[in-house]
């Protein structure tokens, strides 16, 4: 029983990925379409509250633990695991760091910072908007696929192993 914690590392993992990618896959099939249907000023507003409100989210922590927990995940199963699970938890964590986290942070993140600091019936803002809910939806079907792939890879992980 000692030596099983591996598996439910990887089921709880797994999960977790499986969670996150259902709340990103959520915002790419209708919550940004509803937004960007809605008059202009009233998505921008809307928009700039939903990531004023995510930091205070069950989600954040979440998504923003997993980056740290599928790196060292994979560093112990480097050193200590063997078999095809280890390829499946490395694949995993770089799947999740490239596809989640860096996008995440590279990709979305700046979009909401600049768009959080725009006056929502402004011109400009109007403007940036457009460019906005095609670019951010963008990044996050990636942040959608990659959080979805990680999960089917630490799954796939915990079936493999002993």
């Amino acid at each position: 029983m000692p030596t099983d914690w591996p598996i439910y590392a990887c089921l709880v993992i797994g999960l977790g990925n499986g969670l996150v990618a259902g709340v990103f896959q959520s915002f790419s099939d209708f919550v940004m379409k509803s937004l960007i249907a809605a008059h202009p000023a009233s998505g921008i507003e809307a928009m700039q509250w939903i990531n004023r409100k995510v930091f205070r989210s069950l989600f954040l922590i979440m998504m923003l633990g997993l980056a740290p927990v599928t790196l060292a995940t994979a560093i112990y199963a480097n050193g200590y695991l063997a078999g095809p699970a280890v390829s499946w938890i490395t694949a995993g964590a770089a799947i999740y760091l490239t596809c989640v986290f860096l996008v995440t942070l590279w990709g979305n993140v700046p979009m909401n910072e600049r768009l959080d600091k725009m006056p929502p019936s402004a011109f400009e803002t109007v403007g940036y908007w457009r460019i906005y809910g095609i670019v951010w939806t963008r990044w996050n079907h990636v942040r959608t696929l990659g959080s979805a792939a990680t999960a089917a890879c630490y799954l796939l992980a915990a079936v493999a192993l002993p």
